[in-house]
Formats: C-alpha cells, sequence, structure tokens
C-alpha cells in the first residue's frame, strides 16, 4: 500500500505522519515552526520522518501516494487578530451594514466601496450595477490593499453583480477576489461580507503556507497529491484551498477530532487540543463531532464556514503572561496573544536575548518593556500596503535586525503603532510566556532554560499595587503561572460543557458556585463539579498540563503517546466532502423559481425545479469533490421543504436540495 504523509503545522510545532492503512502509523516526527519562512520548519519536520521510516529517504519517498496537511495558522490569525489588508466591495447595501455582524470591526482601517446594484430575494435585479464607480475607484484601491471582498445584497438568488465585479477587479489589478455566494449559499448579507472579507485576509497566508509546502515536496522527489484538512475534518484539494482559506479555520482542531478518534478508541469524550496559541475544545459523541450549523465561530467572529462545533480560546503554552492590577497584590493573566518564547526566542538569537536580560536584570528598577523583544517577518510587499507614515518608520526600524523593546521605543504611543505591525503579520513579539515557566520549573527542556529564567526573574520584580514584587523569585513565579494555565484550562472546558448542556453561565472564571468549586476549600459548603466523559488531551503541552487539569475536574485523563501529532494523524485518515445546495421558491403561484450558482431558472412544475435543482447540484458536487481529489466520489442528495398551513390547506413556500459527495483521495500510486 502507497504511504501517506500528513503534516500538521501550528503556532508553534511542524508535526508530520507517515501512515499505512492496515499497518497504521509508521513514523512520526517534530519541528519548530518557522513563521518567518514556513518551508524552513515544514522541511525539518519532513526530513525527520523521512529518515524514521525504515528505509532510504528517497526510497520513502517515492513509495508516498499522498500529502495531507492541516493548520491551526487561519485560526490563530483570527484569534490575533492578524491577516492581510483586504478592501470590501459592498454592492447594493448601504455603509450601515458595516455596523452588522461585526462587519466593520473586522474591516479596521481596510477601504471599502459602495456600488448601486443588487438583487431582491427572488433573483431580480434590484438596481443596475454601478462598474463605473468601481473602475474609477480601483487604480488607488489597489495599491492599498492585497485582496478584495465582494458581497451582493442577495447574491445567493442570483450572483451575477458579484461575478461581474471579480471580473472587473481581476482584469484591472489582478489582485485575489472573494466572492460571498462563493461561501455560503445561506442569508444573511452582512454576515456573508464578513466571512468573504476573513477570507479575502487570509489568502496570503495560506497562498505562502502551501508554497512552501510544494517546494519541499518536489525537493525531497515526492510526486503525489496535496490535500488540506477543512474546518469540518473533510479534505480539500491544496488549490482549492489558496481561494478559499476561511474555510480551513478549525482546519488543525478538526483533523486533531478525528486523530483522537484514531488514536483512544474513545468515542465519547471531551477533546481538548492544546497547542501554542489556543486551546480548541469540542465534544466527541458516538465517535463523531457535531458541526456547529450556525457556522464556526473564532476570534470574535461568526463566519459562515460549516466546520465542527468548537468552541476557541487564547489559551496556549506560548500565551502572553500579563500581570493583572485587580485588588491589592496583583495576579497573572494569559493570552489572547501568542508570543514567540523568550527560551525560544533565545535559542535563534542568544547574543541579543542574553545582553539584553542582563542589562535589565542589572537595574535598580523594573521596566515596563523588561524581557520583551520583537522581530521582523518576510513578507511579500503586497502584504506591506496601506501602512501608515509611523508604522512605516516604525517597521524599517525593526528590519533593521531583532532588538529588545525597551531599546526600541524613544517615546509614548509607540505601543499601539507596534500592535498594529503585529495585527498585520509584519513582525513577531517574544516574552515571557508558559512554555518558559514550563522551561524554569524542568517540565521542557527544548530550548534555552537561562533565558527563561532570566525573563520570569524580571517579571517577578514587578511591583503589585503595594509596591511590592509579584514573587520572590523566578520558581515562584513560574509556578503561579503553570497553576493559573492548568485553572484557565479547568474553566473553559466547564464553560464548553456548560454550553452543550444548555446552561446559562456567561463566564465560569466568574461565577461564584463554580469557583468554590474548583477551590475546594469552603467552610460550610463542598460544591462538587465533574465531568461525565474523560478529557482527550492532545497538542505537545498537554502531557505536562492535562493531568492536573483532569484531576481539578474529577476526570479520566486520556492522554495518547501520539498526542503531539494527532493532529498530523487525523489529516491522513480523513476522506474528501463537498456539499452544493439549490433552493426551489415559489416567487408567485404556478410558477417555480431555481437559485443556484448560476442565473435562476424558472418552471412551471414544481416537479420540474425539483428535479433540476438536484440534478445541478448532484452534478456540482461530484465535479467539485472530483476537483478536491477525490476518487470515484459518491453523491447523495437530501431535501428539506418548508410549508405554511393557510386556511387548512398547506402551502409550499421553499424547498432545500442539498448534495454531498464523498470520496477517498485520489492517490498517486
Amino acid at each position: 500500500m502507497p504511504l501517506l504523509l500528513g503534516i500538521d503545522t501550528g503556532g508553534t510545532y511542524t508535526d508530520a505522519v507517515l501512515f499505512e492503512e492496515g499497518r497504521g502509523l509508521v513514523a512520526h516526527a517534530k519541528a519548530l515552526t518557522t513563521r518567518g519562512d514556513l518551508a524552513v520548519g515544514i522541511g525539518q519536520a519532513l526530513d525527520a520522518v523521512l529518515r524514521q521510516a525504515g528505509s532510504s529517504p528517497e526510497e520513502t519517498a517515492r513509495d508516498i501516494g499522498l500529502v495531507s496537511l492541516s493548520t491551526t495558522l487561519a485560526t490563530n490569525a483570527l484569534v490575533e487578530g492578524q491577516g492581510g489588508r483586504a478592501g470590501l466591495i459592498l454592492i447594493g447595501f448601504g455603509e450601515r451594514e458595516l455596523g452588522r455582524a461585526g462587519l466593520g470591526e473586522a474591516l479596521g482601517d481596510a477601504p471599502y466601496l459602495t456600488l448601486d446594484g443588487g438583487h431582491d430575494a427572488a433573483g431580480q435585479a434590484a438596481a443596475p450595477l454601478d462598474l463605473a464607480k468601481l473602475e474609477a475607484a480601483l487604480p488607488e484601491l489597489q495599491t492599498e490593499v492585497s485582496a478584495f471582498a465582494v458581497a451582493g445584497l442577495f447574491a445567493v438568488r442570483n450572483p451575477s453583480h458579484e461575478h461581474a465585479v471579480k471580473q472587473l477587479i481581476l482584469e484591472r489589478s489582478g489582485c485575489p477576489v472573494t466572492c460571498s455566494h462563493e461561501l455560503s449559499s445561506k442569508l444573511d448579507g452582512p454576515r456573508r461580507a464578513l466571512t468573504s472579507l476573513l477570507n479575502a485576509r487570509l489568502i496570503g497566508l495560506l497562498h505562502r503556507l502551501i508554497g512552501a509546502a510544494e517546494t519541499l515536496l518536489h525537493s525531497q522527489g515526492i510526486d503525489a497529491p496535496l490535500m488540506v484538512v477543512r474546518g469540518d475534518g473533510a479534505l480539500i484539494g491544496a488549490e482549492i484551498a489558496k481561494q478559499v482559506p476561511i474555510e480551513t479555520i478549525l482546519s488543525g482542531p478538526a483533523a486533531s477530532l478525528v486523530g483522537a478518534r484514531y488514536l483512544t478508541g474513545e468515542r465519547d469524550a471531551l477533546v481538548s487540543d492544546i497547542g501554542g496559541t489556543t486551546s480548541d475544545i469540542a465534544v466527541l459523541s458516538d465517535g463523531e463531532p457535531r458541526l456547529d450549523e450556525r457556522g464556526a465561530q473564532v476570534g470574535g467572529w461568526r463566519t459562515m464556514v460549516e466546520a465542527v462545533a468548537m468552541r476557541t480560546y487564547g489559551l496556549g503554552g506560548d500565551s502572553e503572561v500579563h500581570m493583572t492590577r485587580a485588588g491589592l497584590a496583583g495576579g497573572i493573566a494569559l493570552g489572547p496573544r501568542r508570543l514567540v518564547p523568550l527560551s525560544l526566542f533565545a535559542q535563534h538569537h542568544p547574543d541579543i536575548v542574553h545582553r539584553a536580560l542582563d542589562r535589565q536584570l542589572a537595574a535598580d528598577r523594573p521596566g515596563a518593556q523588561d524581557g520583551r523583544f520583537v522581530a521582523s517577518l518576510p513578507s511579500p510587499e503586497t502584504e506591506r500596503r496601506g501602512l501608515s507614515s509611523s508604522e512605516e518608520a516604525l517597521f524599517a526600524r525593526i528590519l533593521e535586525g531583532p532588538c529588545a523593546l525597551d531599546r526600541l521605543f524613544q517615546g509614548p504611543g509607540r505601543g499601539a503603532t507596534l500592535d498594529r505591525l503585529v495585527a498585520r503579520g509584519l513582525v513577531q513579539l517574544a516574552g515571557l510566556t508558559p512554555s518558559d515557566a514550563a522551561h524554569v520549573l524542568g517540565r521542557q527542556s527544548a530550548w534555552d532554560r537561562e533565558a527563561a529564567e532570566k525573563g520570569a526573574s524580571l517579571f517577578a520584580r514587578q511591583r503589585d499595587a503595594r509596591g511590592l514584587p509579584l514573587a520572590p523569585d523566578a520558581e515562584s513565579l513560574s509556578q503561579r503561572i503553570i497553576e493559573t494555565l492548568v485553572r484557565r484550562s479547568a474553566e473553559v472546558l466547564l464553560d464548553s460543557a456548560f454550553a452543550e448542556e444548555g446552561l446559562a453561565i456567561a463566564d465560569p472564571a466568574k461565577d461564584p458556585l463554580v469557583q468554590a468549586a474548583l477551590n475546594r476549600n469552603g467552610q460550610l459548603l463542598a460544591p462538587k463539579l465533574g465531568l461525565t466523559r474523560p478529557i482527550i488531551g492532545l497538542g505537545a503541552p498537554a502531557a505536562s498540563y492535562y493531568p492536573e487539569v483532569a484531576a481539578l475536574l474529577d476526570a479520566r485523563p486520556v492522554i495518547p503517546p501520539e498526542a503531539g501529532v494527532a493532529n498530523a494523524v487525523g489529516a491522513v485518515v480523513s476522506r474528501v466532502r463537498v456539499s452544493r445546495t439549490a433552493t426551489v421558491a415559489q416567487p408567485e403561484e404556478g410558477r417555480f423559481r431555481v437559485h443556484h450558482d448560476a442565473a435562476p431558472r424558472d418552471f412551471a412544475v414544481l416537479g420540474d425545479a425539483i428535479a433540476f435543482a438536484e440534478s445541478v447540484t448532484r452534478d456540482a458536487a461530484g465535479a467539485a469533490a472530483r476537483a478536491s481529489g477525490a476518487a470515484d466520489p459518491e453523491v447523495g442528495v437530501k431535501r428539506r421543504d418548508k410549508t405554511a398551513v393557510v386556511e387548512g390547506k398547506e402551502i409550499f413556500i421553499e424547498a432545500r436540495i442539498t448534495a454531498t459527495a464523498v470520496g477517498r483521495p485520489q492517490l498517486a500510486h
């Protein structure tokens, strides 16, 4: 049997596994994700797993028949507010729509344009499309953004205006364009616009990732189809993933659920995948993850992307450590932003890091930027469009080389400018994280422990409201950080469990009964909280923290030996699955209109309209599955009718036809 290669590129690690059906896991390896050049981390993981396979790397490479890639990069980008700068073209919508679904917040200071046009609910043009306004604005717009999103009023009823705008932008600018009807067939224009905007912001990120993977595979002599895991756990072709990167949000977590089921054999469990940036939590019931029909919610955005019903929290091994000012003694908070751990940053820049840390430790007073560093990330010129003069000046300074933040800031107001560069994905920050605390305490040993100790010592010197140091030494502070991570992990697991049970508890961290149950120190009351299902802990840090998390929740921990590569395992055991939808409506008695990916089509008989809708969706789903690399996909069609009873008579309102094609990926051998 051909070997299957699974690669998972996360925020901190890149994992690779070799799998053979009937034999199972053949080899697995791990390397650091290199955000500046993703090809480096992918190449290191690939080299390692090929060497472990038992034969020569060249012979193993020739035996690989399929490559599957899962990634948390799109998820992390949305959680951290990162991505390219995308322009928004609204057709038939007014500026008031920017206040809905978080659209204006997601747009930020990026440019947008409103055009006359759009359609009504029946698919008829509401107004002529004003392409002249777009033609006049494009020369300036294309210099400010790296991609465009297009959303038209009732475009799911008739996508012709979105098609026309996309064609014009492609002809005049060459920038990537995302149309809202390409991502969802559901109504709710503002949320479709939001989804298309987020997709446009992610295009550059996924292009670089997939391009890096393709280059490495070619260099290793691997001639096999490349697939990418979607947010619902299914596979899509790499070229399609480049066009719709939004569909890869929750890709890594979705793959981890598939991997969790395979690696543990558990059919009912609470699955938590803790990475460097996020903790992703979902419920496994009867061996299957539940899909969220409302659309995936990541980083505060409710998208229209169908994905596993998963809750994502900005809590991971590389979460930024903050000092809180609550109460006199102060405290520690984590995330949601990811930092490069000091111990890891020092591996790459030892002289810069240790010289700065020693200088800061020798100072009489702690500084606000102690133990924090910044470095630029390689980026194409298109990703730098739209920078303000202050952003350009600061970015030029950072391009000179990695440096300590206390030497970068010469005056007030630079912190907000730096944050904007981080959000654009142009620079990265390094600082104290739970991973550093784990190095101080001896729980991890992969990176520079001395740098972690110095960073923890600096943070311990920060003063609380009483003017006292936060902790007496690096070890005490590190223990508090780990305890905070364990406690927060338990709280987010409870938050997910409460949500699944439909219990209205807004925030377990603020609920007195929940906190009393976790504290277990009541004198008169001893409330208890527990989980009825085991906790499957996945991710590289899981073994370090999740036995304590499970004990706090009176749950059975299940941490497979391959927990650190579960995403990559899930990537290779997934299948291609593609759905296409059409709607049959009755705009007037005796006329039935089919809305699908092309212009609407009318029929005089309902049965004819249904037959046509089933035919076009069946053909579209099968073609899309084959385009995504499926071999001989099987297509099933489901119909859901909406009716009403008027004066005792049932009246047809609408039918929704969904065709789903499922198939195994086509192998090279």
